[in-house]
Order: C-alpha cells, then sequence, then structure tokens
C-alpha cells in the first residue's frame, strides 16, 4: 500500500456514515465507510478507488482528489495533503479578504519593530503602529508594489531602488504564480505595466522569488535618518496567501 491509499483507508475509517448521508444499513463491518461508500460519495468508479487505496492506480487527477477530498470531509490542510501524496499540486485556496482580529493583536504587540500582514498582491491588509510611521513618506502605504514603482518618495526611502524594485516585482511574479486568475492581482499588473516603463520589463523577465530577510533593508527616511533594517517574513496558518512581516 502507498502513502496516498493508507491516507485514503484511514480516513474514510474516521468517517461517520450517517454524517455522510448514508441511511442506517444493519450491522457494519468496519469503521467509518467502505470504499464503495466513498466511491459513490466522490462519483468515481468502485474499481477505480479500490486501485487508488491498494497502491495500483497512482495518477489520480485534481478534480478526483477534489471528489474524494469532499466525500471524505477533509479540511484545507488534509487536503493539500491528499493533493501532495499524488504528487499534484494543490488547488489555490483565495486568501481572506480581512485580517483575522487576534492577528491585528499579535502587530500590536511588537511595540518596538513594525510589523505588517500583506497578501499575494502584496496589498498592506493590517499595519501596527510603528509600521505606519516607517511608510509615512509614501502617500498611501495600500501596496508595496505600488508604493515601489508609482510613489516618488520610493527612490529617495529605499538606499538601494534598483535591487528593491527587483525583490518586488519578482515577489508579484511567485503571488501569481499561485492565483494566476486573480482580478485583484491581473489588475495591478496592468496599472503597474502601464506607469512604470521599469516595472514592465522586471515582469516579463519572469523571476520569481518569495519574500526572504537576506540582506534586510537600506531605507532613508525624512525623519529619523539612514535606517538598516533586518526582517523575518511568515505564513499565516489557516489563512492561505498572506504573510506576517516583523
Amino acid at each position: 500500500m502507498t502513502e496516498l491509499g493508507a491516507f485514503l483507508r484511514a480516513r474514510r475509517a474516521r468517517v461517520d456514515p450517517a454524517d455522510a448521508g448514508l441511511p442506517p444499513v444493519g450491522r457494519r463491518r468496519v469503521t467509518g465507510l467502505r470504499r464503495e461508500e466513498v466511491a459513490v460519495l466522490a462519483g468515481v468508479n468502485p474499481d477505480y478507488y479500490a486501485r487508488l487505496e491498494q497502491g495500483r492506480e497512482r495518477n489520480p487527477s485534481p478534480q478526483v482528489l477534489d471528489a474524494l477530498g469532499r466525500a471524505l470531509n477533509l479540511d484545507a490542510d488534509a487536503r493539500d495533503h491528499l493533493h501532495r501524496l499524488a504528487g499534484v499540486t494543490p488547488a489555490h485556496r483565495p486568501a481572506p479578504a480581512a485580517v483575522d482580529p487576534a492577528l491585528r493583536r499579535l502587530l500590536d504587540g511588537y511595540p518596538t519593530t513594525p510589523a505588517f500582514v500583506l497578501d499575494h498582491t502584496s496589498d498592506l491588509l493590517a499595519s501596527n503602529a510603528l509600521a505606519d510611521a516607517l511608510f509615512s513618506p509614501f502617500t498611501a502605504a495600500d501596496n508595496l508594489a505600488r508604493m515601489v514603482f508609482a510613489d516618488p518618495a520610493a527612490r529617495a526611502f529605499y538606499a538601494h531602488w534598483d535591487r528593491v524594485a527587483e525583490a518586488t516585482a519578482a515577489h508579484l511574479r511567485e503571488g501569481f504564480g499561485h492565483d494566476p486568475g486573480s482580478p485583484r492581482l491581473r489588475a495591478l499588473v496592468a496599472e503597474l505595466s502601464g506607469t512604470s516603463a521599469e516595472f514592465a520589463a522586471l515582469w516579463e523577465s519572469h523571476v520569481v522569488r518569495g519574500k526572504t530577510s537576506e540582506g534586510g533593508k537600506a531605507l532613508v527616511h525624512p525623519d529619523v535618518g539612514p535606517l538598516t533594517l533586518a526582517y523575518q517574513a511568515f505564513d499565516v496558518r489557516g489563512a492561505a496567501g498572506l504573510q506576517l512581516v516583523v
């Protein structure tokens, strides 16, 4: 039995038939769902499902995996795990539209360092007081990519603007890979491509890079002077696509 088969077998054993909407049919010899019941709930051939559990079928489609995830009542993490076991990239989970109140409280718990939350379009969804002060030279601290490429303050604020521009475009391209159909991201790319020749060239280079702490940031703040800041970026569990930057 493969890891995929073992996972499917273990998860069907955890599903109460009543929770799956199945009527009682007398005494059951197995815990949870039968293979045939999983197949019916997922809309797949029972023999095909049996081969998946037995390891004789190794290439289920993303659509079949999604159907099995629904049939087995898998949560988001378990569905992603199912896709990875099958060698399939998990389907994109859209980022939440708002930041959880608990995460906002965490931001305010950093009294001595700027902290903010970004989504895959580089929108600043939440920030603490020091982050607001840090980004005060910008007309609007709403989207890091727009701030870098469209706000005149950026070239004075970032001591090495060229490096920041490259990293920002590469990070946006990485976000595009997670959700290429995002209307918000496509609109942002069209906007910046029309207003910044530098962005258009960097975007067409297709360089991809996630946000890292390598090298830190050298800044020049009009009220404070030169600053060199190290930072860390953390994926937010339970909120796919969001990052906490401290």
